[in-house]
């Protein structure tokens, strides 16, 4: 029996990056929508009308920002301050999505209904963090999304303006050693994602890549009780990826 598509044929969908809105939001909800290459953000803007406040877009970009296995590009200037991190997995997400949903940044969406849904998906072993600490034992940068077989849809990350420079970076190459050649769908590419080698490819190629993610075993992601990765070790196991 054929499941039938939460949003429909993505032929039928509008050319544009919102693609619908709903009044209802929830973890089984975010973990349907991703099978299908769409993701979610609260409305928050207080210019779009009043019916709409409170709901959620749903959205699948025209563009879709993504890291192909091998492409992950680190620059000298980050191999530098990469060296003076730790990296872990899982150790502190409750802390990585409330530094990723503070108020003060800018553009922020996630308010509490996506922190309760990704904590959900957490603890059920679908969502993921990657921590970075400074020398101080700080966490100065960070990581979450959502992995389902060879597939991983990064949310958000952060650093810290004061401590934590380079710290998102650093992040990002942990969790591509993590992926071990998956597919890490970042939503929309920025400079600061493409320096790292982040490309974009057309809704229709992605929806393709994501079928093919979907069916590939998932990665066996490293315990949190594990030591962390120093820098050095991190950089070393960049280096031997398959290019």
């Amino acid at each position: 029996m054929t499941v039938p598509e939460l949003f429909g044929d993505p032929d039928q969908w509008p050319d544009d990056d919102l693609i619908a809105i709903t009044g209802v939001f929830s973890p089984h909800l975010v973990l349907a929508a991703l099978h299908e290459g769409v993701f979610p953000m609260p409305i928050t803007d207080n210019e779009v009308p009043r019916e709409f406040h409170g709901a959620t877009a749903w959205w699948s970009p025209m563009r879709r920002g993504i890291l192909l296995p091998g492409h992950l590009k680190v620059a000298r200037s980050l191999r530098k301050t990469t060296k003076h991190h730790t990296t872990t997995i899982d150790r502190a997400f409750d802390e990585v999505i409330a530094r990723c949903a503070d108020p003060t940044r800018p553009y922020g969406w996630i308010d509490d209904r996506v922190m309760d849904a990704y904590k959900y998906l957490h603890d059920r072993g679908w969502a993921h963090s990657v921590e970075t600490w400074d020398t101080q034992g700080r966490l100065v940068g960070g990581l979450y999304g959502v992995n389902v077989g060879g597939f991983f849809s990064g949310e958000s990350m952060f650093h810290d303006p004061e401590y934590g420079r380079d710290a998102s970076k650093t992040a990002l190459m942990r969790l591509v050693c993590e992926l071990s050649g998956g597919l890490l769908d970042v939503q929309w590419s920025t400079p600061h994602l493409a320096s790292l080698g982040v490309t974009e490819v057309d809704r229709g190629e992605y929806l393709a890549l994501l079928s093919d993610a979907l069916e590939r075993p998932a990665p066996q992601w490293t315990s949190p009780d594990d030591p962390a990765w120093n820098g050095v070790c991190l950089l070393d196991r960049v280096r031997k990826m398959p290019a």
